[in-house]
């Protein structure tokens, strides 16, 4: 399997090349050649992992279609390492849970836990593999990985719990600062690991993740401290994710020609990207619903044609703060793909051309009908007084507490509905991590795993630092002596 960048790069690489690289040298995006295809045969096959074997398993199939440079019996041991029930807390690792009321004769949806791993995030469920491949992939090499990394809540966490004290490898994660809730800043900011490096950016998500880019895009520094990423334009990250579209399918259906949709709550596109790679390969979706929050800049690219970037200014803070997010940086695979793999458009409408223009619009491009009718996107958006009423239905109906980034994929699932097709939810994080906005809709306060009670009183470590990318720089050189 080999890989190319969404922007035209001569160069084909390998999974173990990309997998500590980050973007291509011409700051485009990884993608494969092409996708492999799941036939009826596979499929059946992959179900009876599932039910026999179960999610590592399942994972290892999956993976092994993408990644050939490691050997077999070593990616079977990473995943099996990886998806543990001491790791997620269950064996399924990541539970259907149907909301269904009583006497209801069948449910209005499923939610799709993700957020058992360590930090409670869906975040966990790639960045625990990753951190593993690259302690792996790092050790065959004998060298080292500085991680840069931007994050607006849950991506910072779940990459620094994965990445503590993991050998050969250095976490430098930037995050606006006041911009994230209590309990996500508690989280990071009290990992006192000699490897983890906490930066507070006066500024928004998106300033974290322009200094992020600058840095991967000057080639001479990134090479001289061997600077790696793992955001969402790390291939691997996103292949991780994959799986668990297969495993929610196979959950919600018995039998191979029954679709499902999804929603999935997205901020910088790379989770419902990989839903977008699973029915590529083949899985059998009818509808991938992106759900956006104030900052609906995936939506209105769904509705109109127009991708319209946000400035600070206008980048809303709400209380589903992991999506305020006014650039969605894994946004340009799939435009890649919805414009029949056209390299020199996705060039120039991704490349420098978009910060000075601020947007590009595809509404006259006959390609972009698309978007919806070939690869079967659909999209909505929710605003904070939506997500309030939300979480307040679900836990009347069903008994069930939902975090605000969830709630926002339940009322734009709604809006989508089909009676003949099962909708899953992608469940986001646990309610703690927003706890004031629980509060503010049902009264009373989500419930706190044992292991994080008193968080919020830790010691912290964390630089305060203004958005430039030459004091970005200086604090990683002073940081790699």
């Amino acid at each position: 399997m080999r890989y190319l960048s969404t922007r035209g790069h001569a160069d084909r690489k390998q999974f173990c090349e990309i997998l500590l690289e980050g973007l291509a040298p011409d700051g485009g995006l990884y993608l494969p050649e092409s996708y492999p295809q799941i036939d009826a045969l596979a499929l059946t096959r992959l179900r009876e992992v599932w039910h026999g074997q179960g999610y590592a398993y399942l994972a290892f199939e999956v993976l092994s279609l993408y990644i050939d440079d490691i050997p077999r019996d070593d990616l079977l041991a990473l995943c099996r390492k990886t998806y543990t029930p001491e790791v997620f807390g269950t064996n399924e690792i990541v539970p259907l849970k149907p909301l269904q009321a009583s006497g209801q004769v069948q449910p209005e949806m499923f939610l799709e836990a993700l957020s058992n791993g360590p930090t409670l995030a869906f975040k966990d469920m790639a960045m625990q593999l990753l951190g593993n491949l690259f302690e792996y992939e790092l050790a065959r090499r004998g060298e080292t990985l500085n991680i840069l990394g931007a994050t607006s809540g849950d991506t910072g966490s779940a990459a620094e719990y994965a990445m503590r004290g993991k050998k050969g490898v250095r976490v430098f994660m930037t995050s606006p600062h006041g911009r994230m809730s209590p309990f996500q800043q508690a989280q990071m900011f009290s990992l006192l690991d000699e490897n983890i490096h906490n930066i507070a950016v006066d500024g928004v998500f998106d300033d974290c993740q322009d200094m992020v880019k600058a840095v991967s895009n000057d080639l001479d520094f990134k090479r001289q401290y061997k600077i790696g990423t793992v955001n969402s334009i790390n291939w691997a990250r996103l292949l991780a994710q994959v799986v668990y579209y297969f495993a929610g399918y196979f959950q919600a259906t018995t039998r191979n020609d029954q679709q499902v949709s999804f929603t999935v709550p997205s901020g910088n596109f790379g989770n419902v990207c990989a839903g977008h790679v699973a029915r590529m390969m083949g899985l059998p979706i009818q509808r991938l619903v992106v759900a956006t929050n104030e900052n609906d800049v995936l939506d209105e690219f769904f509705r109109t044609g127009l991708y319209r970037v946000r400035g600070t200014a206008d980048t809303h803070e709400t209380s589903s703060p992991s999506m305020d997010i006014s650039k969605a940086s894994n946004f340009e695979r799939f435009v890649f793909d919805l414009l029949d793999r056209d390299a020199l458009t996705t060039q120039r409408i991704f490349g420098p051309g978009l910060s000075q223009r601020g947007f590009f619009d595809l509404s006259k491009d006959p390609r972009f009908a698309k978007a919806a009718t070939v690869y079967g996107f659909d999209s909505g958006r929710s605003t904070h007084s939506d997500r309030l009423k939300t979480i307040q239905s679900v836990f009347a109906q069903y008994g069930t507490m939902i975090d605000t980034h969830t709630a926002d994929g339940v009322k734009v699932a709604r809006e989508h509905l089909d009676p003949n097709v099962p909708m899953i939810v992608l469940e986001t994080a646990l309610p703690i991590k927003f706890a004031a906005t629980i509060v503010e809709a049902l009264g009373q306060e989500p419930e706190r795993p044992a292991q994080f009670e008193g968080i919020e009183l830790l010691p912290k470590r964390v630089q305060l630092m203004a958005a430039d990318v030459a004091l970005i720089k200086a604090y990683i050189r002073q940081h790699c002596q």
